[in-house]
C-alpha cells in the first residue's frame, strides 16, 4: 500500500508483543477515527505487525486477532529479504540497476559511478553511511527533477520537496504544499520512483483519492501506474535489505 494513513486522524494505543518463528515483533495499533475495518500488515523491514482499527473496535480484539494470524505473520516475515549491509565486492541497487561496488582505500571518498560499478574510496568503516548518503543526494537530485516535471504537466509551480525515510509509506503531501518522497527509492527503476513524484503532484490538486484525482494523474504520468503499483507491491520490501 502507497498512502498507508494518508489523510486520517490516528493514536498509538497499544504496543504488545506476537511471537513469529521464535522472534518477538511488536504490535503497533493505529486507531482510526475514519476506519472502516480492521486492517493487519507486516512493516516493510519485519520491525513490527501493524493493525489499523476503527474507533469502537477493542484493542484487545485487534490483539486477538493478530495471534490468530500468527501464522500467516511469521510466513511474511520469513519471505522478507535478509539485511545485507554494503560491503566491498558486494553489490548496490540504484535506479533499476545492480551496481558492483568497488573499494579502494585511496580512492575519493564520494562515490562515483563507472558503467555498471561503484566506485569509492576512504576507509572500510563507515563505508554504508557514505553510500547512504550519496543515494539520499541521488534520491534528492532525481525527484527535484521528477517533481518539476509533472507541477509543469499539471500546471503549477514547483513546491519544496525533502526525504523521508519512513518505514510506512513511499510518498507524502502536506497541506502546506510539501512533498516528501522515500529515498529507498532511488534503488528502484525510475518510472516506479516517477509514479510516486506524479502521485503526490495530483495530490497538490486533489487532496483525496476522487476520480479528479486519479483522472489528473493519469493525464500527468507518462506511464502505467497500475504497473508501477505492481512492482512496489511485489518488490517493495526488497528495498529495505542493503541499509538499516
Amino acid at each position: 500500500m502507497i498512502d498507508w494513513l494518508r489523510g486520517a486522524s490516528a493514536r498509538r494505543v497499544e504496543s504488545p508483543e506476537i511471537d513469529l518463528g521464535g522472534k518477538p515483533v511488536p504490535i503497533v495499533l493505529k486507531r482510526l477515527h475514519n476506519a472502516r475495518r480492521l486492517t493487519l500488515r507486516l512493516a516493510p523491514d519485519g520491525s513490527e505487525v501493524r493493525i489499523t482499527l476503527p474507533a469502537w473496535a477493542e484493542g484487545r480484539e485487534a490483539i486477538a486477532f493478530a495471534h490468530a494470524r500468527a501464522g500467516w505473520l511469521a510466513e511474511q516475515l520469513a519471505k522478507l529479504p535478509r539485511r545485507a549491509a554494503p560491503e566491498p565486492g558486494g553489490e548496490v541497487r540504484y535506479r533499476g540497476r545492480t551496481l558492483q561496488l568497488e573499494w579502494d582505500a585511496r580512492a575519493p571518498r564520494r562515490p562515483v559511478l563507472a558503467g555498471e560499478a561503484l566506485r569509492i574510496g576512504g576507509p572500510q568503516t563507515g563505508l554504508e553511511t557514505r553510500l547512504q548518503r550519496w543515494l539520499e543526494a541521488e534520491a534528492l537530485r532525481l525527484a527535484e527533477a521528477d517533481m518539476r516535471d509533472y507541477c509543469a504537466a499539471a500546471g503549477l509551480d514547483p513546491v519544496p520537496i525533502g526525504l523521508t525515510r519512513a518505514q510506512r509509506r513511499w510518498g507524502s503531501c502536506s497541506d502546506k504544499s510539501r512533498i516528501r518522497i522515500n529515498w529507498r527509492l532511488v534503488q528502484a527503476p525510475d518510472f516506479v520512483r516517477r509514479s510516486v513524484v506524479a502521485h503526490e503532484v495530483a495530490h497538490l490538486v486533489h487532496f483525496d483519492h476522487s476520480p479528479a484525482f486519479h483522472a489528473l494523474l493519469a493525464r500527468i504520468f507518462e506511464g502505467q501506474i497500475q504497473a508501477a503499483d505492481r512492482w512496489l507491491k511485489e518488490h517493495g520490501r526488497s528495498l529495505y535489505a542493503a541499509f538499516g
